[in-house]
C-alpha cells in the first residue's frame, strides 16, 4: 500500500515537471521547483510510514516470538513445580546443590553439572529444579533431575540438561531443592 503511494508521488512529480517544463533560460520554474520540494517531502514522508509500519511489524514478531519463549518457559516450571509437590516429606536442601559452568551441547541444548553433597548421617535422595535464565534473569527452560541414593557425608554428581534448544547468554540457577 505505501510503496503503491510512494510510485503515485513519484509520477505525480513527473507529470508536473511535464507540464510546467522549464523557463527559457534553461532554469527550472518556480513552479517547478516547487512543485519538486512538495514532491520530495511527500516522497520522504511516504518512506518514513513504510519504515515504521516495517519496525512496528518487526516488534510484533519479536513480541510474539518472546511470548512463545515465555509460555514454554511457564509450562515448564509449572511441570517442574508439578514434579516437586510429588516429593512426600522432603526438606529443603538448596544449600547441598552446587552448580557447574553451563555449556551448549551440539544439539543446542543447555547443560550443567550438580554435585549434590549430603551432610547428613545417613543416606539420602534428591530432587533439584534447576532452571536455565538468561541474561537478565528471564526463565528460559526448567528441569527436575532426580538424584538417586546418596551416602551420607558423600557427594553425587548429576547433570541437568535442557528440554529444548538455547541461545544466547544462558545461566543457570537452582530454583529448589529437596532431600529425602
Amino acid at each position: 500500500m505505501m510503496r503503491r503511494m510512494v510510485v503515485a508521488v513519484g509520477l505525480g512529480a513527473v507529470s508536473v515537471l511535464a507540464v510546467s517544463g522549464c523557463s527559457s533560460d534553461g532554469n527550472a520554474s518556480p513552479a517547478v521547483s516547487s512543485a519538486a520540494s512538495v514532491v520530495a517531502s511527500a516522497a520522504q514522508s511516504a518512506a518514513q510510514s513504510v519504515a515504521s509500519g516495517a519496525a512496528s511489524a518487526a516488534a510484533s514478531a519479536a513480541s510474539a516470538a518472546g511470548s512463545a519463549v515465555g509460555s514454554a518457559a511457564a509450562s515448564a516450571q509449572a511441570a517442574a513445580s508439578s514434579a516437586l509437590a510429588s516429593v512426600k516429606g522432603g526438606l529443603d536442601a538448596k544449600g547441598d546443590v552446587a552448580l557447574g559452568s553451563v555449556s551448549i551441547g551440539s544439539d543446542g541444548k543447555a547443560e550443567v553439572q550438580l554435585n549434590v553433597t549430603n551432610h547428613e548421617s545417613e543416606a539420602n535422595q534428591y530432587t533439584v529444579q534447576v532452571n536455565f535464565t538468561d541474561a537478565s534473569g528471564n526463565v528460559l527452560d526448567a528441569v527436575v533431575v532426580n538424584v538417586p541414593e546418596v551416602a551420607a557425608g558423600a557427594t553425587a554428581q548429576a547433570t541437568a540438561k535442557s528440554n529444548r534448544s538455547l541461545t544466547g547468554t544462558v545461566q543457570a540457577q537452582v530454583a529448589s531443592a529437596l532431600r529425602y
